[in-house]
């Protein structure tokens, strides 16, 4: 079963996240801001990475920046959650090599058809 990190500083929003996961088949683990994503991503080794860009402390880009920047996680799958959809913060997330990007308020379904193909994608 894949395992999905979830980061978000909204409480409501990771508990809604979460629930949508696990319902969806996945193993969840959640954060609730960039440093303990951190801490979770080399603890864990998620397959897949939910991640708002808005985060107290380390910002999501920089996480992103960071993953990439890491042998081990250089390919973790990232989505970027936002409630900013400007096309300058998409390319900056997609410039920092993210895999997708979402706009809050997200169409559930999309977003766990969205995680689903990724994974698919990385499957050995």
């Amino acid at each position: 079963m894949a395992n999905v990190l979830v980061v978000d500083d909204e409480p409501n929003i990771l508990l809604s996240l979460e629930y949508l996961m696990s319902h969806a088949g996945l193993t969840v683990t959640t954060a609730p801001d960039g440093e303990t994503a951190l801490q979770r991503i080399a603890d864990s080794s998620p397959d897949l990475l939910l991640l708002d860009i808005s985060l107290p402390g380390i910002s999501g880009f920089e996480v992103l920046e960071q993953l990439r920047r890491s042998e081990p996680e250089r390919h973790l799958p990232v989505i970027m959650l936002t409630a900013h959809g400007r096309e300058v913060e998409r390319e900056k997330g997609f410039a920092l090599g993210a895999d997708d990007y979402v706009t809050k308020p997200f169409s559930t379904q999309q977003l766990v058809e969205k995680v689903k193909a990724l994974l698919a994608e990385r499957a050995p």
